[in-house]
């Protein structure tokens, strides 16, 4: 009789282990799903890498068939295959990295990391291989015999500059040294942002009844019932989340508390275990060798190029603009606040960074009666789901409805379908609102699948996913915004429009796969909405008599609208500024309190540094997100918002004519053409900051002549 060794079964047992796992894993097969959505319960942990490692597999093998393509380049057989390929990864990482940021845990941690590497070796493989390079090359050096139109001339300049920008034509040493770096690189910004989310699920501020004077009920009902769950009932419980760490700040009146929560606040990630003040200084200094690679002095002289600034002279031009026309502004706003705080505490008061909320929203409210808090109960999140939806509805003719079929990756997400006017399927969008351990704080627009027109000719549609950290319902009362809340809302759903509205031809020019400095005008176009009586009267009604929010509120709020906004701008020319200093810096930067300091002195808006707070070590927009030498773009986006706004306001800001003149001109054009072309042909003429001064009360209105939008 035949005798098998156990060697023998051992090895045939890991074999069919091994094939059970490749069947099983549902990213080695379609999704046969709703609208072929993630099928998110059939994923398990230990399938990532392994999807990981088979999608750069299949992916190099497409790009090893382009480069072994015996045929002469071409548009179709270099470019086009070149686009399509990595399809099997795509789907792959365009799951992983919405949940690594929404619903993480350790296990997605460590399959990060370990990716980051493999990733990286990856796309720089791409970008080194010499026999695809060339054939871009000679495609890209024959473009003007190729009939191709503009949409496809945008996919080979993209091409090509994503290949020469990567140092395709690095040699030798400098090669390996890129490789190198980019590696390293990877690994650096995956800590960082993985330190920041560690760090922060460690505060538990533990507090007792005598400490929440001034807390609105709502913060109260909140920290009680945290505490509760960690079966400590009598006790309440604050952490450094987003809604809850503003809340405490805009209404504690314990100034020792206020300032405790600052501190650590603003000092995380500044020491211990989950300190990021090492890689801030290297990540920094590997950008800066990469720009030098590539024939740049600074990191933000390459990459700017590829984005309406251009170079870092045009970004430093807008922030020095801003702030000279805002400064008189900030300091009459700054010397108005101390003078009411003064008389409101019967002394001389300094005001330090953790009074200004506390002491910015008492002068509010008596300067206009306004109170965030009176607002709220008319901003309940169903309602105010609906008037935002609603918005789409009037201005683009879009409707979601909820479909139960589509599964989620926790239960707070809900599913949409959207549908066009004549009921044409739109897209896929996911809400998911409230804060967690698994999540990231802050608010984001992401996508499981991007728009594009596949090799059949079927236009695929997007799977869109808007993320936020909203306060959550509390024993019977549901969750009530504030106006902030709502503005941030609009500001990610108008992400969403760009993402769901996009009908290009190619995923990578789809939606929001724009110049950097463009990709944020749908968004903050939309966030204009908020102040606008017509828009609030159609959904905000209080959540317990079904009162429509009345007339002097909405008054107020309109009224308050510009009330801080010197301050405001003054903050975000700050992160301006201190992104462009670190990207800017021709040597490695030694120390780092120092030159954050330096970096935002022109802006400085308290008279005290305060010890151990920084931005840089938590700064994940530059430093992990895919903002580095870009934070400005939320300023130049905003030139480009108010001045979009303005025209609609001309024409009526439901006004059918320009609402389809800016979806199809900016909406569904993604990045097939140059924003700023883009831009004047909506508009019919090139963006002014004077919509955005007259705006926020910097500068008195003019006489204006409507500008007429060009023809496409």
């Amino acid at each position: 009789m035949f005798r098998v060794s156990a060697a023998a079964v051992a090895a045939a047992t890991i074999l069919s282990s091994s094939i059970v796992m490749q069947a099983e894993n549902p990213f080695f097969s379609p999704f046969v799903t709703e609208h072929g959505t993630p099928p998110f319960s059939l994923i398990d942990d230990s399938q990532w890498q392994p999807a990981i490692d088979r999608g750069i597999e299949a992916a190099r093998a497409e790009i090893d068939a382009i480069v072994a393509n015996p045929a002469e380049p071409d548009f179709e057989n270099t470019i086009v295959a070149l686009e399509r390929s990595g399809a099997e990864l795509d789907r792959v990482l365009n799951v992983f990295y919405p949940l690594l940021s929404a619903h993480s845990n350790d296990a997605m941690m460590a399959v990060a990391v370990d990716a980051s590497r493999k990733l990286s070796d990856y796309s720089t493989s791409i970008v080194l291989n010499e026999g695809l390079w060339k054939r871009v090359k000679h495609v890209y050096d024959n473009r003007a015999r190729l009939d191709i139109d503009h949409e496809d001339q945008m996919l080979l300049q993209k091409t090509y500059d994503s290949f020469a920008l990567q140092g395709a034509d690095l040699q030798g040493a400098d090669r390996d040294k890129y490789r190198e770096l980019s590696a390293e690189l990877s690994s650096l910004t995956t800590e960082f942002g993985q330190n920041v989310l560690k760090e922060m699920n460690t505060y538990e501020i533990w507090l007792t009844a005598d400490d929440l004077a001034g807390l609105p009920e709502s913060s109260v009902t909140a920290a009680k019932e945290a505490a509760a769950e960690k079966g400590r009932a009598g006790e309440y419980l604050f952490t450094l989340d987003q809604p809850v760490y503003m809340a405490f700040m805009k209404y504690s009146s314990r100034p020792d508390l206020r300032e405790r929560m600052y501190r650590l606040y603003n000092s995380r990630n500044t020491k211990g275990e989950y300190s990021n003040l090492d890689n801030i200084k290297r990540i920094a200094e590997v950008r800066r060798q990469i720009a030098g690679l590539l024939g740049s002095d600074t990191y933000a002289a390459h990459s700017l190029k590829r984005t309406m600034a251009g170079k870092p002279e045009a970004v430093y031009d807008l922030l020095d603009r801003l702030r000279d026309a805002y400064k008189p502004a900030l300091e009459a706003e700054m010397a108005e606040l101390t003078d009411f705080a003064s008389k409101l505490e019967g002394r001389q008061v300094q005001i330090m960074p953790w009074d200004y909320s506390y002491y910015s929203n008492k002068l509010k409210a008596e300067k206009y009666s306004f109170d965030e808090e009176a607002l709220r109960p008319y901003f309940e999140l169903d309602n105010t789901i609906k008037g935002v939806f609603g918005l789409a509805t009037k201005l683009y003719g879009l409707n979601f409805v909820p479909n139960a079929k589509i599964e989620v990756y926790h239960p707070d997400v809900k599913a949409f379908d959207v549908t066009g006017p004549d009921g044409e399927y739109v897209g896929v969008l996911y809400t998911d609102f409230f804060p967690r351990a698994s999540k990231r704080p802050g608010a984001w627009m992401t996508g499981f699948k991007d728009q594009y027109v596949d090799v059949k000719g079927e236009n695929s549609r997007p799977h869109v996913s808007i993320v936020m950290n909203f306060t959550k319902p509390s024993g019977d009362k549901p969750s009530l915004l504030t106006p902030y809340e709502v503005e941030t809302f609009l500001h990610e759903f108008g992400h969403a429009l760009h993402g769901l509205l996009a009908n290009t031809k190619y995923a990578s020019l789809s939606g929001t796969s724009v110049y950097r400095d463009f990709v944020e005008l749908p968004s903050q176009f939309n966030e204009n909405y908020l102040t606008e009586k017509e828009f609030l009267d159609g959904f905000a009604r209080h959540y317990q008599t079904g009162e429509a929010i009345p007339v002097e509120l909405v008054d107020r709020l309109v009224a308050s609208s510009r009330y801080g906004a010197a301050y405001a701008c003054m903050r975000q020319l700050g992160f301006g500024y201190l992104d462009m200093a670190w990207h800017t810096a021709k040597a490695p930067v030694e120390d780092a309190v120092a030159f954050e300091r330096a970096a935002v002195e022109s802006v400085r808006t308290f008279p005290v540094d305060v010890e151990g707070a920084m931005i840089s070590p938590q700064f994940s927009h530059i430093f992990s997100g895919g903002y580095a030498a870009g934070y400005y773009s939320y300023k130049w986006a905003e030139v480009l918002d108010a001045d979009a706004f303005d025209f609609f306001r001309q024409h009526g800001i439901f006004d059918k004519a320009t609402a389809d003149n800016f979806r199809r001109n900016v909406l569904m054009r993604g990045g097939t053409e140059n924003p700023a072309e883009l831009y004047r042909r909506f508009r019919g003429q090139d963006p002014s900051i004077d919509a955005l001064l007259i705006r926020d009360g910097i500068m008195e209105p003019k006489n204006v002549t409507v500008a007429q939008p060009q023809k496409d």
